[in-house]
């Protein structure tokens, strides 16, 4: 398994920015200041990357050197052009997406990349902003999984609604309040699975302009599931279908 691998100092975290490597996380001292300090708060803010403010035993735990006040976690994986991979499909085949909107846990995105990987998705798509990052602990959980599948990250999830629906794919998005069950539509055809995060669900920007909204049947006292198994069974009965 590769694992993160962390930088420390604030100029090789803004040299690592400016030549495009994928970083999952920038930590950053409490109250930090100065004006490198400031040039890499910038930065990241302007790359979208998740900045993180921790007390300095968090760095020095990190990191084993001058870290300067700053610590960044580097991708294991490279990302995925959504575009680059909607033009290369075949005109003939069924391509399954899966999209997800919020999902932070890295344990629960772990997760749903091994049952994606499992199930024949042909991508997942995350947002640059408020997603889990792609780290150890994610290539754990998807037990490997996290390099045999493409992720490709949009500014915003609706971008990719829109894309899909560009391409002819249909959308369709968990909600509880969907008068649909995942049974009752067609999924054997072009598609995109929409999941929201256990807390907000689906952004409702992005809830309005989906081609379908659908449920899972729910019998027992609590309302809602694990969004890593709700995606896993909205994954297999998609599978089911086109069996």
């Amino acid at each position: 398994m590769e694992k993160t691998t962390f930088i420390y100092g604030i100029r090789a975290i803004i040299e690592a920015i400016e030549s495009e490597k994928e970083i999952s996380k920038v930590y950053l001292l409490k109250d930090g200041d100065g004006v490198l300090m400031q040039q890499l708060k910038n930065i990241a803010r302007k790359n979208n990357i998740t900045t993180s403010y921790v007390p300095i035993e968090k760095l020095n735990h990190l990191a084993r050197g001058n870290h300067q006040g700053a610590v960044a976690s580097i991708s294991p994986i490279q990302f995925h052009s959504l575009e680059q991979i909607l033009e290369n499909i075949d005109g003939e085949s069924k391509p399954l997406f899966l999209l997800l909107d919020g999902v932070t846990d890295v344990r629960n995105f772990g997760a749903i990349i091994r049952t994606a990987e499992c199930t024949g998705v042909t991508a997942i798509v995350i947002s640059e902003k408020g997603s889990a990052p792609v780290n150890a602990a994610t290539v754990k959980t998807s037990v490997g999984a996290v390099f045999n599948i493409p992720i490709c990250k949009v500014n915003h999830i609706k971008d990719a609604v829109f894309l899909m629906q560009a391409y002819g794919i249909k959308t369709a998005g968990a909600n509880e309040k969907a008068d649909d069950l995942i049974y009752d539509i067609d999924l054997n055809q072009p598609m995109a699975i929409v999941m929201g995060s256990e807390e907000k669900g689906i952004n409702p920007s992005t809830l309005k302009i989906l081609d379908h909204k659908v449920k899972l049947p729910m019998r027992g006292d609590i309302a809602s599931l694990n969004v890593s198994v709700a995606c896993g069974a909205m994954l297999y009965e998609t599978l089911r279908q086109r069996l």
